[in-house]
This record gives C-alpha cells, sequence and structure tokens, in this order.
C-alpha cells in the first residue's frame, strides 16, 4: 500500500485505486483485508491523501468483512483513527504498533519520533475505546548503546504496558549506517538473553489475553486445512481459535464459543454456534 520507491522516497496508490482493490477482492470472494506497507501512516504524502481518509473510504466497501492495520508508528496512530476503529463494523479491533524500545535514552538514539510516554498514552486510548483489543508491539534489543541498565528500563515498561504479545527481533550490524558510531555494541549471546527474556514476557502476556476471553462468544473467520489436521481462524481481536476439519466451513464467519487452551498451547479450542 505504501512502499518505497529508492533511497529515501516512498509512494503509494490513491485511495480510489485501493478502494477499487478492494471491491475486486470482494467479488472474487475475499473476506478479510490487511493494510500493509513501509509507514502506512504516512500514507497520501505523495498524493495529497490520508491514511486516516483511506480506512474510512474503505469502511464503505461492500463484501469485505475484515480490514486489519498493520504496523502503524505510535507517532502516526491518530486518535481519531482509533476512535473510528472502535466503532466501525469492518476496522477490526487490532492494532500492531512498533515501540522498538521501552527506553528513551535507546529511542533517543534509534531517533524515534515518540517516546515511551507517548506510546503509553496511545495503548491506554485503545484500551479506553476497545478494552478487548488486541495489540501487538516490536521490540528490537541488543542496538548500540543499550546498557544493562536501559534493557532493564525498557522490561519494566513493556511489562506495565497492557498489551497483548511482543515482536522481537535482535539488532544486527548494517555497514554504513550511523548506528555504528554509537558506542557499546552488546554481545551476541547477551542479545540472546535479553530476547529469550522479553519471549517470556511475551507468552505470558499472550496466554493471559486469551484466557480472559474463554467462555465468550465471538464469529471467526475459518481457513482451510491439510486432511486430517483441525481447522483454525481468529476472532476479530486476533484469537486463534482451532475447531474440527470440515471443509464446508472454510473461508467463513461462524459464530464460535470460546474454550480452553488446544493441546500445544496455541489457540483456543471452538465449539460452533451455528452453522
Amino acid at each position: 500500500m505504501y512502499h518505497p520507491d529508492g533511497p529515501g522516497r516512498s509512494r503509494n496508490g490513491s485511495i480510489q485505486a485501493l478502494v477499487d482493490q478492494a471491491r475486486r477482492a470482494a467479488e472474487e470472494g475475499g473476506k478479510e483485508i490487511v493494510l500493509t506497507g513501509v509507514n502506512i501512516g504516512d500514507f497520501g504524502k505523495t498524493t495529497g491523501e490520508t491514511f486516516f481518509g483511506l480506512v474510512q473510504a474503505l469502511d464503505e466497501v461492500e463484501g469485505i468483512e475484515r480490514y486489519r492495520i498493520s504496523s502503524i508508528e505510535p507517532d502516526l496512530l491518530q486518535d481519531d483513527l482509533i476512535d473510528f476503529v472502535a466503532r466501525s463494523r469492518r476496522f477490526m479491533p487490532h492494532f500492531h504498533v512498533p515501540l522498538q524500545s521501552g527506553s528513551d535514552t535507546v529511542l533517543r538514539l534509534m531517533r524515534r519520533r515518540y517516546d515511551t510516554a507517548l506510546f503509553a498514552r496511545k495503548v491506554e486510548r485503545i484500551r479506553q475505546k476497545m478494552p478487548h483489543a488486541f495489540i501487538g508491539v516490536d521490540v528490537i534489543v541488543g542496538t548500540r548503546g543499550e546498557t544493562e541498565a536501559c534493557f532493564r528500563q525498557s522490561y519494566d515498561f513493556i511489562r506495565s504496558l497492557d498489551i497483548s504479545q511482543l515482536h522481537v527481533f535482535s539488532y544486527s550490524e548494517r555497514p554504513g549506517t550511523q548506528a555504528l558510531k554509537i558506542d557499546g555494541a552488546v554481545p551476541p549471546q547477551e542479545k540472546h538473553r535479553r530476547s529469550q527474556l522479553l519471549l517470556d514476557l511475551s507468552d505470558g502476556k499472550l496466554h493471559d489475553f486469551y484466557r480472559r476471553h474463554i467462555g465468550q462468544e465471538m464469529p471467526v473467520l475459518l481457513e482451510r486445512s491439510k486432511p486430517g489436521t483441525p481447522m483454525h481462524g481468529f476472532t476479530p481481536n486476533y484469537i486463534r481459535v482451532e475447531v474440527p476439519r470440515n471443509e464446508a466451513l472454510d473461508n467463513r464467519l461462524i459464530t464460535t464459543r470460546l474454550g480452553d487452551f488446544n493441546s500445544t498451547g496455541t489457540a483456543l479450542v471452538g465449539e460452533l454456534k451455528h452453522i
């Protein structure tokens, strides 16, 4: 949707072009679309439009049941957009917001355009408007200048947030970047240790998020599975649900009662209520 077009430049299609694509997807049987790209919150810079305007236009496309917004920077996640998603039928209560670090010192070294206070406000706003929303967060560990104190500060900040899951990445050196001028390289074994701590934190938060929804009934968009394996699908707020395989349910939204975890702990077992 919004893609790099050479060093330092980006491009995007027009709202009308993307609405037309969504309509074609609906005509072909598509029910869910994920809005993705590079810096999607900056959509419209090359066309004089806005990402919020795109979201409003897509919300009017008949046939598409669900939209999900992929990674959007916290400083570009407008309160108006959060409020719109909260009252939209088609845009799901599902956000993916990159934090990168819970240390303001490290965020400044990364030259991010936001700080932890702004990030916390965005999470709080989402929770106020959509208490059951899924909030995924990107984090990078082991960047140059991330001291043990900075990492501990980051860990504690992330632990304090009411989020659903972390996507954890280890920093890798890139030749020719300004980051190489920063002192304090983190050894590989220490990057691994920090990554594991955050992954364990993520597992705990995701488990708690899933558990809070056991017993509820939600629509699940089911997906085709291999013969002999259960089918899976997702609730509006991105809880993975497992049900017995039934080819007739492929690409259908089915009301499902959420049971306990499956044997691997990767999904909730669903009881189909209305087929």
